[in-house]
């Protein structure tokens, strides 16, 4: 329980009581006040070896945690200083799967689980969320944890649309919490290298960068409907959440609802771009700004989409032509040479020179052992992740401006300062989509 003092007694009645919905920290601390200190005191209570005393623990929590969220959810279980105390979602085959996971690692059964967030975010004894929804569910879900007073760590892509992207960001400021976007490459040791070897003049001047996308989908047709579960084992209605209505199928629930426009954020570009192109705006210096305008371009059997930064450097979307050196690759081009890298955390590079300057070893693999440890050490001191809500609304929303000049065809001016596009009515109407009732924000 993150900034609550180590009273070993209520420590000690903790084990009695468990997780009531009812007993928050203030009133757990006045229920035992003058109660007898126990004969017998477990080490871990204290913080003898290698544990961390419970006062001075992360309590966690999430929202939606399946295949991707499982992972992080596994690396954050990994962390001493975490415990995970509560599980909401949708689905009853989610919950009861996330509260074995979390009461394996807890040695205990006291995972609590819920189907609405706001019961579950109603708890004072939770420090933080972990939130690894659909893309719908990103934005409103983060908002609503964050409004009830909790740090966020929120997978990507965090807004469905630039004005919730912008609402998110927002949101994060008003209530000074920390936020950490779930672009875990940005904690990876080959990505930082080439980001920064870019920044500091490594490759002389920059003059283009390739981030790597997704085929691009954007889809408005229904799946077949077929006869809804009971609310108790899916809750369709709220599976749905801000998205439109629409019959049910299981196969939207079992991650088919991808490249379906209701559901996916920016015709599934931000799927890799959100990544990737974070990447390239770190390398240049663009943190807090975007490209000026965006152009698709007509490659038979690819999606290539043109940017230009306000500087004159140049940005590639696109999903072929690599290297082979893992998923999410990019690209960096200067001057004076170039270095491309992927998830297989080898980096190639043009010369002896800038070989001689690679990092030893090299991070390998998306598990985001860093990521999740940055988000976790900025609870504790209120720092900045790096993946900030600042970083991930400029990176967020030039994906989205790309995607929206792809789902046009045609090309987009952009204005980075006021965010939006330039005499363009069509594309603004784009920033923003309807959401359902009562589920928006």
């Amino acid at each position: 329980m993150l900034g609550v003092s180590g009273d070993i007694q209520s420590q000690r009645v903790m084990v009695v009581f468990g997780n009531s919905d009812k007993l928050n920290r203030r009133r757990f601390t006045q229920a035992t006040a003058g109660m007898s200190i126990p004969t017998f005191i477990p080490g871990s209570a204290l913080g003898l070896g290698d544990a961390v005393a419970p006062s001075e623990r992360i309590r966690l929590a999430g929202i939606g945690i399946r295949n991707r969220g499982s992972k992080v959810l596994g690396a954050m279980l990994a962390q001493p200083d975490v415990q995970f105390v509560a599980i909401c979602d949708v689905r009853a085959d989610r919950r009861a799967a996330v509260k074995k996971m979390a009461d394996d690692a807890n040695g205990n059964d006291q995972c609590a689980t819920y189907i609405d967030m706001h019961e579950m975010l109603d708890r004072d004894d939770i420090d933080a969320v972990v939130i690894a929804t659909g893309d719908r569910w990103h934005a409103p879900a983060s908002i609503h944890a964050l409004q009830a007073g909790k740090d966020v760590y929120c997978e990507k892509p965090c807004g469905i649309t630039i004005e919730m992207c912008q609402k998110l960001a927002d949101t994060v400021e008003r209530h000074g919490r920390v936020f950490q976007a779930g672009t875990q490459r940005r904690n990876q040791n080959h990505f930082a290298h080439a980001c920064r070897l870019a920044q500091s003049g490594g490759l002389g001047n920059i003059e283009t960068v390739h981030a790597s996308i997704y085929e691009l989908a954007n889809r408005h047709d229904w799946l077949p409907a077929q006869p809804a579960p009971a609310p108790e084992v899916i809750d369709w209605d709220r599976w749905l959440g801000p998205a439109p209505w629409r019959p049910f199928n299981q196969s939207y629930v079992d991650g088919r609802w991808r490249g379906y426009h209701d559901f996916d954020s920016g015709a599934k570009l931000l799927d890799w771009g959100a990544h990737t192109l974070d990447l390239c705006q770190w390398a240049c210096g663009q943190d807090g700004s975007m490209p000026v305008e965006w152009e698709p371009q007509h490659v038979p059997g690819d999606n290539v989409i043109h940017g230009r930064y306000g500087n004159g450097v140049k940005v590639v979307l696109r999903k072929s032509g690599w290297l082979g050196l893992g998923t999410c690759p990019i690209r960096l081009e200067g001057t004076d040479g170039w270095i491309e890298t992927g998830d297989s955390g080898r980096l190639a590079v043009s010369n002896d020179r800038l070989r001689g300057e690679l990092p030893t070893p090299a991070d390998a693999g998306t598990i985001p052992w860093k990521h999740v440890r940055d988000f976790f050490d900025c609870v504790k001191t209120r720092g900045q992740t790096r993946a900030n809500a600042n970083v991930m609304r400029s990176s967020h929303l030039a994906c989205h401006m790309a995607a929206i000049s792809w789902i046009l065809g045609r090309k987009v001016l952009v204005d980075p300062a006021q965010e939006g596009f330039i005499g363009d009515d069509q594309a603004n109407r784009m920033c923003r989509r309807a959401m359902r009732a009562p589920y928006g924000v």
